[in-house]
């Protein structure tokens, strides 16, 4: 059976806010089917026209910007997917081009929910095959709007494929105890750190025995917090860089050293976090793994390409290619996993020093370049830390953590 039909529309849409003008052409076609693999298959194209007042009567829209967006969207056995691919154009915007490129970076962000995951390599209704039988328990054809799982069969996790019981009464069981280690360096720490370590307590692992470990450069203003049982802090003076880059960079240093000389006898697992979030939902044992990575919120639908790895040769971080881009805002696993984590991002650091060089997004990339070459047993939804500033998404049914205002002109300096 084959069915093609098609659609054109127009659309003009003006606006004052922003004194800016949205010229959209749609054309959409549905292409065929194949029942014989429940196999639908429509193309779209739309093409917007960004126009700005320019001030001159008679000339209020001037075209600027020919965005193209050329869309697949596929059913096959009851799992959906978009597969799609942007081209701009720009074109003469005079003095205004900066606000064009504004407006783009914005629409690009709306556009992306439109972009193809990858889809779980499974069959359909087929289990993780993993030692873990907790992981291998998942549901993961219960999310078939986004990838569940990964080529080399690490579970992804979004709400909807794990029993949050499981998970804790296994951990419970095991007596797992699980470490959180946090930097709050200078102004950091009278900013972020209050409100980070209160909704933790709400939030992080609230079944299980819990130590944070404060790295700070002024001990005697961390805030004091009331801690649920089994709950513990320990403050750790280190000392103030004069780059925000270099304390990013020697807290792989600090947190390998830490786990050789103590974390390592106290506790099965270690998490990794920036101070500069707040925990809005739970963030529980499902999270723990031998190696844990996080999907940066700002990519987990965009292109490969698109990805800000290292690109010069030169670095120890350099990368061609990858799975996913992965956001150094969280990592954790085993105190085995995480030392070998932070040992080789601050070997690769150290490298890069001896060359006068310094890595794109410093640890980071070079935390994206060791889960290229050592892939992670488990990686984390953008569920568990989101942007606000995306806005909202289909995708994203819950929130876990959220970045935290930036202050970056004022905490940077």
């Amino acid at each position: 059976m084959y069915i093609y039909v098609c659609v054109f529309s127009r659309l003009y849409i003006p606006s004052v806010r922003f004194g800016a003008n949205v010229l959209s052409s749609v054309f959409f076609c549905s292409e065929k089917t194949r029942p014989d693999l429940q196999y639908v298959a429509y193309t779209f194209w739309i093409h917007y026209y960004v126009g700005l007042e320019s001030g001159t009567e008679g000339s209020f829209f001037l075209s600027c910007v020919k965005l193209v967006l050329s869309c697949s969207y596929v059913i096959v056995n009851d799992g959906a997917s978009f597969e799609c691919s942007t081209h701009v154009k720009m074109r003469d915007c005079s003095a205004r081009s900066k606000f064009v490129r504004s407006w783009l970076k914005q629409a690009s962000r709306f556009f992306q929910e439109l972009y193809a995951m990858g889809k779980c390599p499974l069959n359909y209704n087929e289990k993780l095959k993993s030692q873990n039988e907790l992981d291998s328990s998942l549901d993961l054809w219960s999310r078939v709007d986004v990838q569940t799982c990964t080529k080399w069969g690490a579970p992804i996790m979004w709400e909807g494929t794990f029993d949050p019981g499981d998970f804790d009464r296994h951990h419970i069981q095991k007596r797992t105890s699980v470490a959180l280690t946090v930097f709050a360096i200078g102004r950091y720490l009278e900013v972020y750190l209050k409100e980070f370590l209160k909704s933790a307590e709400q939030y992080f692992m609230v079944e299980l025995p819990v130590t944070y470990y404060i790295f700070t450069d002024i001990p005697e203003f961390v805030p004091k917090v009331k801690l649920m049982k089994q709950r513990h802090m320990k403050v750790i003076q280190v000392k103030n860089q004069k780059r925000w880059q270099d304390i990013s960079m020697l807290r792989m240093k600090t947190i390998a050293d830490f786990i050789e000389s103590h974390i390592q006898h106290w506790h099965q697992y270690i998490f990794c976090f920036d101070v500069d979030q707040v925990f809005v939902g739970r963030f529980g044992s499902e999270a723990l793994g031998e190696t844990v990575g996080l999907l940066h919120a700002f990519y987990y639908r965009s292109h490969v390409k698109d990805y800000t790895y290292d690109r010069n040769p030169e670095s120890a971080a350099y990368m061609v290619t990858g799975d996913f881009y992965y956001h150094a805002a969280i990592f954790g696993g085993t105190w085995q996993g995480v030392k070998n984590i932070t040992e080789f991002c601050h070997q690769g650091i150290m490298k890069d020093k001896e060359k006068n060089i310094e890595a794109l997004w410093h640890d980071e990339s070079h935390l994206n370049k060791y889960f290229w070459l050592h892939k992670p047993s488990k990686v984390l939804s953008p569920e568990y830390c989101w942007s606000t500033i995306i806005g909202f998404r289909f995708d994203i049914r819950v929130h876990r953590l959220l970045w935290a205002t930036k202050f970056y002109d004022i905490l940077r300096t």
